[in-house]
């Protein structure tokens, strides 16, 4: 298979599972490529294409967009680019990265257990304030959203309201990422060409996963946005482990 061919697949594979769970796009491209190809390659082209997936996600779900939920966790995520610069300089990314993911997979868990009645704990609202808090430093630090998508999924019922919010949400953590991204050089010209030829691909995965969302039983789709955060913290401790 050619290179273009791999890119097209990791696409529709990527953003049929953003249009699905409203997430995890960023793991399943970078799982999908990274074999091959460098991460300084993947992570502007991926950028590129979420930022409109995002925006499409935000708009078919704008009734249920809560500002009680996105704009404390919008402030969080800016937030997080300040201790997020000192502990990249200060500190091996790598261990944040592998307590992070830990973090991700217990809470992860915990969710799954309570789905099934199995475990029911309470989380008050400082707890969710230093998931939050954590979050918006992995979103400023990493772009990783992963432990912003725990927090949402904590403080909505429905996947529409989930994926409003988290949206909204990455939107701004896509334009500070653009933007600093395009500073420092990682998006050049070549990888903007490639997102470009790459987004009526992310438009077919985006949109047939939204339409499948609606066909599956809301609770089924909890669950996968659960097991699916599972697996981004698993992802996240044996990519820094190695």
């Amino acid at each position: 298979m050619n290179s273009l061919g791999i890119w097209i697949i990791a696409t529709l594979v990527a953003f049929f599972i953003k249009g699905l769970c409203g997430f995890a796009n960023t793991l399943v491209f970078t799982s999908i490529l990274g074999f091959g190809i460098n991460n300084v390659n993947i992570s502007p082209v991926e950028l590129v294409l979420g930022f409109p997936s995002n925006v499409i996600l935000t708009w078919s779900n704008r009734k249920k967009l809560n500002p009680r939920i996105y704009v404390p966790l919008i402030i969080l995520t800016i937030l997080g680019s300040i201790p997020g610069a000192f502990l990249l300089k200060n500190v091996d990314a790598h261990v944040i990265k592998i307590i992070f993911g830990v973090v991700v997979v217990l809470v992860g868990i915990e969710m799954l257990l309570k789905e099934y009645d199995k475990l029911n704990l309470k989380y008050s609202t400082l707890a969710l304030f230093i998931i939050g808090m954590t979050g918006g430093l992995m979103c400023g630090l990493f772009g990783v959203g992963v432990l912003m998508a725990v927090c949402v999924s904590k403080v909505t019922e429905t996947s529409s309201e989930f994926k409003a919010n988290l949206s909204i949400i990455f939107i701004v953590e896509n334009i500070v990422r653009i933007i600093t991204y395009a500073f420092v050089g990682i998006i050049t010209p070549d990888s903007l060409k490639l997102a470009f030829i790459l987004i009526p691909f992310m438009l077919i995965g985006v949109f047939t996963g939204m339409k499948s969302a609606t066909l599956l039983d809301e609770k089924k789709v909890k669950k996968l946005v659960i097991v699916l955060l599972i697996l981004s913290g698993i992802s996240l401790i044996a990519k820094n482990l190695a």
